[in-house]
């Protein structure tokens, strides 16, 4: 596979404190979810990632550049959208969109060319000409996320992309993420504590807690279930729906319109629509049974929190 990140046991100490605890993983194509609590290590990580800060041991290399040899080349290949703000009062928008795109060598004419194009995508519209310091919190991260990719980089590193947005900026900063990824061929990392991003946006994830990776999956991974089994809701009483299904397979009732039944629901639903027909009961839903997000990440912080108590 064609790796955009490998890291091999990454070791980061600050004099007693260890941040990075032989942080080991592979990032391929997609979209990865980078997780952890306060003070897991995701800043020093990144600091890392980007060429900014020295491991103290270990090594890896990022599309396939040594991140402690290469990191100007890096740099060149990476889009990275910072969480605190950035921004030079005074400056316009579209400046500030131009004055990136220059820093990565583009030519004056292109770099405001490319700058106009990307705040399009953005959907910053004729406020790209005011001064960023009179920008809305939701107008910052459209301007940062716009300094990001203007220079078309092969991956972006996203630390906290949707903090502050309301629902709707939200999904859109997430819809343009995507967009990038499945379009463009795009690959990116994106750090952030909210969990419905990343189920919403996500291949795989990547945990971290006191400066250990817990876990490193696929979003199917993560959401497959220790038991199969398939929810179902009816428009009335499911009582002799659940009879009939109770001879075949064990049957949980949720209550007096919803049960749970625990098989593989592979062929199962075409059954479970028949049974409906003979028992005269009509189905409102039916949805597999997953794991929660929320949960996996607890158990993974608290697993790591049991071993070093």
């Amino acid at each position: 596979m064609d790796f955009a990140i490998e890291l091999d046991r990454i070791v980061k100490r600050y004099r007693t404190h260890l941040a990075l605890d032989g942080v080991s993983f592979q990032m391929g194509r997609g979209v990865t979810g980078l997780l952890g609590p306060n003070g897991a290590g995701k800043s020093t990580l990144i600091k890392i990632l980007l060429g900014l800060m020295r491991a103290t041991s270990g090594s890896g290399r990022i599309l396939g550049r040594d991140i402690a040899k290469q990191w100007r080349a890096i740099r060149s290949l990476v889009g990275y959208m910072p969480e605190d703000d950035c921004y030079i009062p005074g400056m316009s928008g579209v400046e500030m969109v131009r004055y990136s795109a220059s820093l990565c060598g583009m030519p004056a004419l292109e770099g405001l060319r490319r700058a106009h194009e990307i705040l399009d995508f953005c959907g910053m519209g004729q406020e790209r000409y005011r001064h960023v310091e009179t920008y809305s919190t939701g107008m910052r991260q459209k301007l940062k996320f716009a300094q990001a990719i203007v220079h078309d980089p092969e991956l972006l590193i996203l630390d906290e992309p949707t903090s502050g947005l309301d629902p709707e900026e939200r999904v859109a900063m997430l819809n343009r993420v995507r967009t990038l990824v499945v379009k463009q061929g795009k690959r990116a990392l994106v750090s952030t504590h909210i969990l419905p991003d990343v189920r919403q946006v996500c291949d795989d994830v990547v945990i971290l807690a006191r400066g250990r990776v817990t876990l490193c999956s696929s979003m199917e991974e993560v959401d497959r279930p220790d038991q199969a089994g398939l929810f179902i809701k009816t428009l009335e009483p499911i009582r002799a729906f659940a009879d009939a299904l109770a001879r075949k397979y064990p049957v949980e009732l949720q209550g007096e319109t919803e049960l749970f039944v625990a098989a593989d629901h592979e062929g199962l639903e075409q059954e479970l629509w028949l049974l409906s027909s003979e028992t005269q009961v009509l189905i409102e839903s039916i949805y597999p049974r997953t794991n929660s997000l929320e949960a996996v990440f607890i158990n993974a912080v608290k697993e790591t929190r049991d071993a070093n108590s």
